[in-house]
């Protein structure tokens, strides 16, 4: 598999971990990311996840956020004690700021939300640590940046409205009102 200038090749270990407790995308990408040249292992849970990561780590990991028994980062924590240079995405349907960046932290490559098709999974997976990612497609609105800040500090402030509203330098109620409301598009 020849590489382009933004990519880089699979390499020798093709190994490729995915954790997701949706069996059916979990069916269809494991199928999509062999096509490609992995050799896929699945896990439906943290618990099968970190079992994996630990008896037989993976050159690449894509990983959900929220899993039924647990955290998805988790996974991520035990892929990097027991293979530094694995490079992992963290997949979610609730995307937020905060849990990017909590990603990146403990080591994610990267963060896509879902849905993401498996070539945005593969991209991600084998893009060059130096480059940066091209500009996504459908970037947040305004409405969506401030949301999401607002979001965040409130998770800081473990879900505490008064203190958010003080934070954030708004009214209580108009906060209240902010975070009664679905998030905008």
């Amino acid at each position: 598999m020849a590489a382009d200038s933004s990519a880089v090749e699979i390499g020798e270990d093709r190994s490729l971990l995915l954790v997701d407790d949706d069996e059916a995308f979990l069916k269809r990408l494991a199928k999509a990311m062999e096509k490609r040249g992995f050799a896929v292992e699945t896990a439906g849970s943290v618990a099968a996840g970190t079992a994996i990561a630990t008896a037989r780590p993976p050159a690449f990991a894509v990983v959900d956020l929220r899993l039924e028994d647990g955290n998805g980062l988790d996974v991520v924590e035990r892929l990097r004690e027991t293979r530094p240079d694995a490079r992992v995405v963290v997949l979610t349907g609730y995307g937020a700021i905060a849990t990017a960046v909590a990603a990146v932290k403990i080591g994610a490559t990267d963060y896509l939300s879902k849905p993401a098709d498996a070539t945005d999974i593969t991209n991600a997976l084998l893009a060059r640590e130096e480059e940066l990612p091209p500009p996504p497609e459908n970037p947040m609105s305004a409405d969506r940046v401030r949301w999401e800040h607002i979001q965040r500090v409130y998770e800081l402030c473990d879900r505490n409205v008064s203190e958010t509203a003080r934070r954030l330098n708004m009214h209580r109620r108009t906060l209240q009102r902010i975070l009664a409301k679905r998030s905008p598009k």
